[in-house]
């Protein structure tokens, strides 16, 4: 019996030898477009460019990556039922990773396969702070493989694809590179951040969300879910969705830790207002009542002001966890998401009015916003 992931990898392997070196919110409400247009891949109209590795990477996984279409979200210019769509993949024989915005709001979910195969399904779990959501379809073709999450932590520079659905148009592949990673975004009309965020400058777009950013081995790299300007766009690395979709495919959710504080990175005029020998850590700003932190962390008690700016001042200065460095907020959300489970214990080094000292906290759960 064939390997599907196995002939994969050696078609792109046997391709690849040769080659060198806006706001992507799908679930909106859809109305008529003037840009119509599938990839129509089945109807022969003769001699066929030879493409590049690209098109070997996208022929491997096309079959792969749905479209989805939500229904029954709310339209809020005509305040009736209105339709969402976004993008998909096949994770294992019968479950689809979306995002968790894609289908938040919808009442129905289907899904449809590049083949032009049409397929209910049912939501078996999402994931607001990690924007991943899990459907199960009640058919994938033998033709859709799942694809693999990546086992590598992408490097700034590497070449990827983004193939999804922008504007509904189906089997649409952009290409870039890895921009930037470890990034943490604030979660658009949410009071939290996606972690561990991978940056592209390929091109993604309202449509693409939810569908996968791969490398040149057809490996996911990352779950695209939003476009946050000119030639910048980011994904939910594979590292976190490697944690959550598991969880959610078993359980319906997933648990992230909670510390109950808030915080900044220190920067220069902050080690300097806190008198600090090194413009580095986090310092926590406010401990809320009743969470973990209560009683083990102390917040700022003054707020300083140098250009302008407020600076907090009298906060524990946090800059090591169980021994691994934490030199701004976006080294503790990583830390936080990847290597943390609610009811562990955290050994947090901190400089605490000016003497270093240890504190140890017991994570929580993050509540539901």
């Amino acid at each position: 019996m064939n390997d599907p992931l196995l002939s994969r990898r050696r078609l792109l392997a046997a391709a690849g030898g040769g080659l060198a070196g806006g706001l992507a919110g799908c679930a909106e409400p859809r109305r008529d477009s003037a840009i119509e247009g599938s990839t129509s891949h089945e109807i022969d109209r003769g001699d066929v460019a030879d493409g590049s590795a690209f098109t070997a990477v996208y022929e491997a996984i096309i079959d792969s990556v749905t479209q989805v279409r939500v229904f029954g979200v709310e339209d809020p210019i005509t305040e009736g039922e209105g339709r969402g769509q976004g993008s998909g993949f096949v994770y294992d024989d019968r479950h689809v990773v979306t995002n968790d915005h894609v289908v938040a709001r919808g009442e129905e979910v289907d899904l449809q396969y590049i083949n032009g195969d049409w397929t209910n399904t049912r939501l078996v779990g999402t994931d607001p702070f990690s924007d991943l959501a899990v459907l199960e379809a009640d058919h994938v073709p033998e033709s859709a493989s799942p694809l693999a999450v990546s086992t590598q932590r992408p490097a700034v520079g590497q070449q990827v694809l983004a193939i999804g659905n922008p504007y509904g148009l189906e089997g649409s592949m952009s290409s870039g590179i890895v921009s930037g990673v470890d990034r943490t975004v604030d979660a658009p009309g949410r009071p939290f951040s996606f972690a561990n965020v991978v940056q592209t400058d390929a091109a993604v777009n309202p449509g693409n969300s939810g569908g996968p950013l791969v490398d040149l081995d057809g490996d996911v790299v990352g779950v695209v879910n939003a476009g946050g300007g000119e030639n910048i766009g980011f994904a939910i690395s594979a590292a976190l969705t490697d944690r959550v979709v598991p969880a959610l495919i078993d359980d319906g959710e997933f648990e992230h830790s909670y510390m109950g504080i808030q915080l900044a990175t220190v920067d220069r005029l902050v080690a300097e207002e806190n008198d600090l020998p090194e413009a580095t850590g986090i310092v926590v700003t406010d401990v809320l009542p009743d969470g973990p932190a209560d009683g083990v962390l102390q917040g700022a008690d003054r707020v300083a002001r140098r250009r302008d700016e407020p600076i907090p001042v009298g906060g524990d200065v946090i800059f090591e966890m169980n021994g691994e460095p934490i030199p701004d907020r976006h080294a503790l959300s990583t830390f936080l998401a990847l290597e943390t489970s609610p009811g562990e214990t955290l050994e947090l080094r901190l400089r605490r009015n000016g003497v270093e000292t240890t504190e140890s906290m017991t994570l929580g759960a993050r509540p539901t916003p």
